[in-house]
């Protein structure tokens, strides 16, 4: 069974397309969790991605986030970490800190919607580190600068609009691999989903 976690502003039904490839590749369910992005705490969140995953009972548990809900899996984990075996994926998550977000936090009319924990996963460098060595870690990057977060700061840098590749790298991880798509473009693009279901099968990408 295989967890897809949103991000920012989203609810789970953008991963449409990406959650059906997945599921016709490895032959297994893919659940979208949903979660208020702006209106909980990480706490709250975590706690009700266990829930979801004791509902959901498997053998074999795989994740995949994007954006933001990489860090929700990486806190869950944390939090968590005696799971049933399986791997992870991140699609564009800013794993060190995101100056998308900072740059939004500096307007005061834009800041509350970013919510609290963006507020608390984000707006400073955090040195995070994959030591989850039992579940392997894979990290799809984005290149095309398609993306909002390019209104907010400048990205001098490969980016995909949103998040810069530096900012998806985190130490610890089994693999990594830059495509060119933007921060939404990881959720449609076939090839995102085609190296996200060969993770999750073998524990490295095909590149």
């Amino acid at each position: 069974m295989v967890i897809y976690v949103h991000g920012l502003w989203l609810n789970g039904r953008e991963s449409l397309f990406l959650r059906r490839r997945i599921e016709a590749t490895l032959q297994a369910p893919v659940h979208a969790f949903s979660y208020p992005s702006v209106a909980a705490t990480m706490q709250n969140i975590t706690a009700q991605l266990a829930d979801f995953v004791v509902e959901h009972g498997a053998s074999e548990l795989h994740f995949v986030g994007h954006s933001l809900g990489g860090l929700v899996i990486y806190r869950f984990l944390e939090r968590y970490p005696e799971q049933v075996p399986g791997r992870v994926v991140f699609l564009g998550t800013p794993a060190v800190a995101s100056r998308a977000a900072q740059g939004v936090s500096r307007l005061r009319w834009l800041a509350p919607l970013l919510g609290r924990t963006v507020a608390d996963e984000l707006l400073s460098v955090r040195e995070r580190r994959w030591v989850h060595a039992d579940r392997a870690l894979g990290v799809i990057a984005g290149s095309r600068p398609m993306g909002l977060g390019q209104f907010f700061t400048r990205f001098e840098e490969d980016s995909d609009g949103t998040v810069a590749v530096s900012e998806t790298r985190i130490p610890g991880a089994t693999d990594a691999v830059t495509l060119p798509v933007s921060h939404m473009g990881l959720l449609l693009s076939a090839r995102v989903a085609d190296e996200t279901a060969r993770f999750l099968q073998s524990g490295r990408f095909g590149l």
